[in-house]
């Protein structure tokens, strides 16, 4: 593997030890993942602003920290990626569609701050489809969004540029938002370790009842690392929960004796099967049904 694939191949855990002990540079991580951008963008097509020479200047100043012994935070000099739907101050939020102006945002959202705070090194916007109303990479204002493992396969969505980027190398750190799956669905699509964390747990500036955002990532422990900085509390977010000392990276623990609850009739919507009177296992409705996918609501 050329060097360039194998730093932008690396998970944020060890991209941070490296920093920390002096074996790996931001500005060289921050250059291979570019390297990979560019190979692969004009086919994935994860990205709606990208401005390279903002993010190497970004990595350079998490270099001069590290140097200082001085790092911000648990992520300085980690490239990370944010949805489009996430406010950075300047940066146009089209929602993914052609029809309507993009709103320019005069202040960064709760997880934008939190991820500059800490030191991340912001990339860029990536796309959705329109006003994140599909399961798919198609937007009519970016067009199709790719799998990187088969540019024949879609991405799933809304998050769809968020997970190509993630699957595709373009860093290890990545944020999506989720009502109906829109984290999940690219997540199982693209084979990530993703998570839509509880409602209210990542404060966002926006509230909208069931959207959480969250982590798109290679591993759980990276997961694990930006929910660190992302749940970090924002009092612009009246729905978000109370702070909570979590350690999100004691990932050692058994999950023998876990049970797994599967939602079989979403609130406001009809249950695709009728509940058994006899046994916990709903028999199957004769009745043809509308697809639940149909209903998806927005993301």
């Amino acid at each position: 593997m050329p060097i360039e694939q194998s730093l932008a191949a690396m998970s944020a855990v060890e991209m941070v030890a490296g920093f920390a002990d002096r074996t790996l540079s931001p500005v060289d991580v921050h250059e291979a993942v570019q390297s990979v951008i560019e190979a692969r963008e004009g086919v994935l097509n994860a990205f709606w602003v990208r401005d390279p020479d903002e993010s190497r200047k970004a990595a350079q100043a998490s270099e001069a920290r590290w140097s200082a012994g001085e790092p911000l935070g648990p992520i300085d000099g980690v490239p990370v990626t944010l949805k489009e739907n996430v406010a950075r101050a300047g940066v146009p939020m089209s929602s993914g569609n052609a029809g309507a102006e993009p709103v320019v945002p005069d202040a960064d959202a709760p997880i934008t701050a939190r991820v500059l705070e800490s030191g991340g090194v912001v990339l860029g916007s990536t796309v959705m489809p329109d006003w994140g109303m599909l399961s798919s990479g198609v937007s009519s204002r970016h067009g199709i969004t790719r799998s990187p493992w088969n540019s024949g396969w879609t991405t799933g969505g809304s998050s769809s540029g968020a997970g190509a980027a993630a699957a595709g190398g373009y860093g290890p750190l990545h944020v999506g938002t989720d009502i109906g799956g829109s984290i999940r669905l690219p997540g199982t699509w693209l084979g990530l370790a993703t998570l839509k964390p509880s409602y209210g747990r990542i404060p966002l500036d926006a509230p909208y009842q069931g959207r959480c955002a969250g982590p798109l990532t290679r591993t759980v422990a990276d997961a694990a690392l930006l929910m660190r900085v992302l749940s970090q509390p924002d009092p612009r977010d009246w729905s978000s929960l109370p702070p909570q000392d979590i350690d999100w990276s004691a990932l050692d623990v058994e999950v023998r004796g876990l049970r797994v609850g599967v939602q079989m009739d979403a609130a406001g919507s009809r249950p695709t099967r009728r509940p058994s009177p006899r046994c916990g296992v709903p028999p199957r409705s004769s009745k043809r049904r509308e697809p639940s996918w149909s209903r998806s609501s927005r993301s």
